[in-house]
C-alpha cells in the first residue's frame, strides 16, 4: 500500500503531505485512512477510536509509527484533547522524519496545543524553539511575549517588549503594566511619554501631568504651565478650571492670556451661565482694564526692568507681548532676560521661551528650546511634553 499524505485532519498543523518511498502495510494504513475520512467530516472522537486498531497491529516499522503518531497528534489537537495531541507531537518532531519547515510547523502546533492547555512553561519552551530557528517570526515573538505575561513571567516579558522596541498601543499598555507592577515608576513614565505621543489619548496625559504635579520639588509656579499645557490639550473644561487659570495668568502680568482663556471659557459655555456668571464677568473685565493699562505703560515697564536688570520682569513682559500678538517684540526681551542671567528661576524662563517660541509660531526655534530645558522642579518634564504636543498635535 502507497504511502498515505496527512492533510485533511491536521488544519491547524498546515504540514503538507508526508510521503516516503517504504509502504505502510494495509493492516496499518488502512484504519489510518478511516480515521483521516471520519475526522474530515469532524467525527474526531470516532476517528481517534479507529486509530486503535492501528495500535494493535505489532512490529510496526518506524514509518508506520511516524504515520499514526502524526495522524493521531493532527486528530487530537482538533478534537481538544491537549494530552494526547502533545504526546503524538512530541513523538512525530523526535522521530528525525521533518523537514526543517515540517519541524516548524509541528514545534508551532506543540506551542498552541501548551497554550491551550494553560502548560505555559512548555509552551514557552517550543515557542523560543521556533524563535531559534526562525527569529523573524514576529506572530511567535508576541505569543511569547503574551505568555510570559500570563505566566506571570513579568521580568521576560518586558524584556522582550523593550528589545522589540514595543510600539503597539497594546504592547506599551502591557509594558506600563509592568513597570507599575515591578514599581518602576521612571520605566513606567518613559512607557506613558511614549503612548502619549503615539496614542494621544486624554487618560495617558492627564497621568503624565499628574505625575508632574505630585513630584517631589514640583514649584507651584509652575502650575499655570501645567494649565497651559491642559489648554491646548483640551483637558480644561470645567468652570473653575478656566477661572483658575485665568486668575493665574493675571498674576504672571499676562492680561492677553487671561482674556483668551476667559473668552475660550465663555466660547465652551464654562463661563458666563450659572449662579457664578457675574463672577466670570468680572475676571473679564479685570482682564481687559489690566490689558488696557499693561498697553499704556509697557515702555515705561520695559525700560524700568532694563533699568533695574529685572530679568524676571522682563521675561514675563515679554511672554505677555507673546500672548497679545507681538512675537518678535516679545521674544526679544525673552533673550535679553536670558542673556542677563540673573532670574530667580532660570529653568523656568527658558521653559516660557520655548511656549512663548511657538505660540508665536516659530516651531523649530521652540523645540530647539525646549530640549534645552533642565531643572529639578518640573521644568524639563514639561519641556518634553510641549515638544511632545508640538510634534504630534491633537
Amino acid at each position: 500500500m502507497a504511502a498515505i499524505g496527512f492533510t485533511a485532519a491536521a488544519p491547524m498543523v498546515g504540514l503538507s503531505s508526508v510521503a516516503y518511498a517504504q509502504s505502510v502495510r494495509a493492516e496499518v494504513g488502512k484504519p489510518l485512512q478511516e480515521a483521516q475520512k471520519l475526522a474530515a467530516s469532524g467525527k474526531n472522537k470516532e476517528a481517534l477510536a479507529k486509530l486503535k486498531e492501528a495500535d494493535a497491529v505489532g512490529n510496526k516499522s518506524e514509518l508506520e509509527k511516524f504515520q499514526l503518531e502524526y495522524t493521531r497528534g493532527s486528530i487530537a489537537a482538533a478534537a481538544g484533547e491537549n494530552e494526547t495531541a502533545a504526546r503524538a507531537f512530541e513523538s512525530v518532531l523526535a522521530s528525525g522524519k521533518l523537514n526543517a519547515n515540517q519541524q516548524s510547523k509541528i514545534t508551532e502546533a506543540l506551542a498552541s496545543i501548551y497554550l491551550r492547555a494553560r502548560d505555559y512553561p512548555k509552551a514557552i519552551t517550543y515557542i523560543q524553539k521556533v524563535l531559534k530557528d526562525n527569529p523573524g517570526n514576529s506572530q511567535m515573538r508576541e505569543q511569547l511575549i503574551q505568555t510570559y505575561y500570563q505566566s506571570g513571567k513579568l521580568a521576560e516579558a518586558a524584556k522582550e517588549l523593550q528589545a522589540g522596541g514595543a510600539k503597539s498601543e497594546g504592547n506599551l499598555q502591557m509594558l506600563a503594566n509592568i513597570q507599575l507592577k515591578q514599581n518602576d515608576k521612571a520605566g513606567y513614565v518613559q512607557t506613558l511619554e511614549k503612548l502619549a505621543a503615539s496614542y494621544p489619548k486624554a487618560s495617558y496625559w492627564a497621568d503624565l501631568l499628574n505625575r508632574v504635579v505630585g513630584k517631589p520639588g514640583f514649584s507651584g509656579s509652575l502650575n499655570l504651565d501645567v494649565l497651559r499645557l491642559k489648554l491646548a490639550l483640551k483637558q480644561i473644561a470645567k468652570p473653575a478650571e478656566f477661572m483658575e487659570m485665568g486668575q493665574l495668568a493675571l498674576q504672571a502680568g499676562n492680561p492677553a492670556e487671561a482674556l483668551k482663556i476667559v473668552e475660550e471659557g465663555y466660547k465652551k459655555g464654562a463661563l458666563g451661565t450659572g449662579a457664578d456668571a457675574g463672577r466670570h464677568q468680572r475676571l473679564k473685565d479685570l482682564a481687559l482694564k489690566t490689558q488696557a493699562d499693561l498697553q499704556k505703560n509697557a515702555a515705561a515697564q520695559e525700560a524700568n526692568f532694563r533699568k533695574e536688570k529685572d530679568a524676571d520682569g522682563l521675561a514675563n513682559l515679554g511672554f505677555a507681548l507673546v500672548s497679545e500678538g507681538k512675537g518678535e517684540a516679545g521674544l526679544k526681551l525673552i533673550e535679553e532676560a536670558i542673556k542677563l542671567g540673573s532670574a530667580r528661576r532660570p529653568e523656568e524662563v527658558k521653559l516660557h521661551y520655548g511656549i512663548a517660541q511657538y505660540n508665536a509660531g516659530k516651531k523649530a526655534a521652540a523645540l530647539s528650546t525646549l530640549k534645552t530645558v533642565k531643572g529639578t522642579a518640573g521644568e524639563p518634564e514639561l519641556a518634553r511634553y510641549w515638544s511632545m504636543l508640538i510634534n504630534h498635535p491633537i
